[in-house]
């Protein structure tokens, strides 16, 4: 197996059932939207795909490798890239990089190797020697991106990756998160409330109240309707 694969993946809050036997399967270059409203599960999920915490019933391969049974051997497949930043302020783009860099046992040479490439994929190499705090808002997030991409993982996983971006900001993120997937095979799994930065080719699914309500691709489900009509047919949530 590889990509993604998520089996009967159910969590709760004690009384509250945040995800309800959830399953899915996401080949390798892929790029999936996880829709669902604000509350749907999407951060419960992606708690769970990242180890925070595990769950008492269900399934998750990475790269073929079980989260349960080979957890690090899973979670070096993972780039994550969570809502809110993690990076540090005061530091360059090149010095967080080069740390995350160690984290993962690379130094040196290699490390700068991959920097490079990551910097390049995000189009933000010109900015490696800017301290973060002097960068907008969407160039800290490509910094992120680029550093999830450091140690070459096979699953790339964005949580409400572009919240508090401003719509030029959005599309840019979005369309290199794109081309990612399509040109070097990366699975993509990104988890959303904004119908717009969902387009028809996507794999889409649709999560509320913690149940998968649709799976396929997103022209196909939203039909002869906008994607924002149909998801409110579904979830009756705002947009």
């Amino acid at each position: 197996m590889s990509g993604l694969q998520v089996t009967d993946l159910s969590f709760a809050y004690g009384a509250r059932k945040a995800l309800d036997a959830v399953s899915f399967d996401i080949a390798p270059g892929a790029f999936c939207a996880l829709l669902g409203p604000n509350g749907a599960g999407k951060s419960t999920l992606f708690g769970l795909l990242t180890r925070l915490f595990t769950a008492p019933a269900g399934e998750i391969f990475v790269a073929g490798q079980s989260l349960s049974e080979t957890p690090r051997a899973a979670l070096a497949q993972i780039g994550v890239v969570f809502q809110q930043n993690t990076l540090d302020l005061s530091l360059s783009v090149d010095r967080n990089l080069r740390y995350f860099a160690a984290l993962h046992g690379l130094s040196g040479a290699e490390a700068g190797k991959r920097i490079d490439a990551a910097l390049d994929q995000l189009d933000i190499r010109a900015r490696r020697q800017e301290r973060v705090r002097d960068l907008n808002g969407g160039h800290r997030r490509r910094t992120e991106i680029a550093r999830a991409l450091i140690h070459h993982p096979s699953v790339l996983l964005l949580d409400e990756p572009t919240v508090g971006l401003d719509a030029a900001a959005r599309t840019g993120i979005t369309d290199h998160v794109h081309a990612l997937a399509a040109e070097t095979g990366l699975t993509v799994l990104w988890a959303t409330h904004l119908t717009d930065e969902v387009r028809d080719t996507d794999r889409l699914l649709i999560l509320h109240r913690g149940r998968i309500l649709e799976d396929g691709i997103a022209a196909e489900k939203r039909g002869a309707a906008s994607l924002t009509d149909h998801f409110l047919g579904l979830t009756g949530a705002a947009v």
